[in-house]
């Protein structure tokens, strides 16, 4: 049976827990809730239900992995032990769960649709969708494609906004004049929008032939069925819940990166 960190390297090319959740460094894992936010976000990335029937088993495993993770990083004694030798007592430190998935639910309250729709209306212009947008802009060194996939909530039609924005900052020097940017074409805009619209009257099309509204169970059929392809437009979804619902529950987030 493998270690919990030779898993970890299998399925998330590290053995650094912090890393595993996404941190870069111990210290930016100090507080518990942020522990938490960082667990819910990677999992609702990995969660089984959004993968094919083939590829199942492999992200169970991936999951259970992360929820061991999670449980070391979470327990004040388990964390410190990691802390100061790097290594892991799996046989104590590890709950006895049979059922992750169960575990995982536990954790984290129901998202309605209400609570999506209100994410939306506080995060568009505010001060968080302004960091993501130029942390956006620089990793994918001005690429609208991967802006457009990175910064949450949005579609081609926040476009003019996002490139108005950008151009304010490198006018200011606060951000890179890079050539993707400065020097697309409106072809390529054009070219955008249009595979935006087809891709939207499918959805809708898709929408109709499921009868979905906007009911929960709609909503839940939405997020799991189809994951292959729905997978951007879910990973832009659940990293919007993530960070503000990752620390909620009863328990004791980008997406796919890919520059154009």
């Amino acid at each position: 049976m493998p270690s919990l960190l030779e898993l970890c390297e299998k399925y998330f090319e590290t053995r650094d827990l912090y890393q595993v959740l996404g941190f870069g460094s111990k210290e930016e894992a100090s507080d518990p809730d942020k522990i938490k936010k960082a667990y819910y976000r990677v999992s609702l990335k990995v969660h089984p239900d959004r993968v094919t029937a083939e590829e199942k088993d492999k992200a169970t495993v991936k999951f259970q992995t992360l929820g061991k993770v999670y449980s070391i990083l979470s327990d004040k004694d388990a964390k410190a032990c990691y802390d100061e030798t790097g290594d892991i007592d799996e046989e104590n430190s590890l709950p006895k769960v049979q059922d992750w998935d169960q575990y995982w639910r536990s954790m984290f309250k129901k998202v309605s649709v209400e609570d999506i729709n209100d994410f939306e209306k506080n995060y568009k212009e505010s001060d968080e969708e302004l960091n993501d947008l130029k942390k956006a802009y620089i990793e994918g060194e001005g690429c609208m494609e991967f802006i457009l996939t990175q910064v949450l909530c949005c579609t081609v039609d926040d476009e003019p906004r996002f490139k108005k924005i950008i151009k304010k900052w490198i006018d200011e020097d606060d951000v890179p004049a890079f050539e993707k940017f400065t020097k697309e074409t409106k072809e390529k805009s054009t070219v955008r929008k249009r595979k935006a619209a087809k891709e939207a009257e499918e959805a809708e099309k898709h929408k109709k032939e499921l009868g979905l509204d906007n009911s929960e169970e709609s909503l839940k059929k939405l997020i799991l069925g189809n994951a292959k392809q729905r997978a951007q437009a879910s990973d832009n979804f659940l990293d919007s819940l993530a960070s503000k619902y990752g620390s909620g529950g009863t328990g004791g987030k980008k997406g796919r990166k890919s520059k154009k």
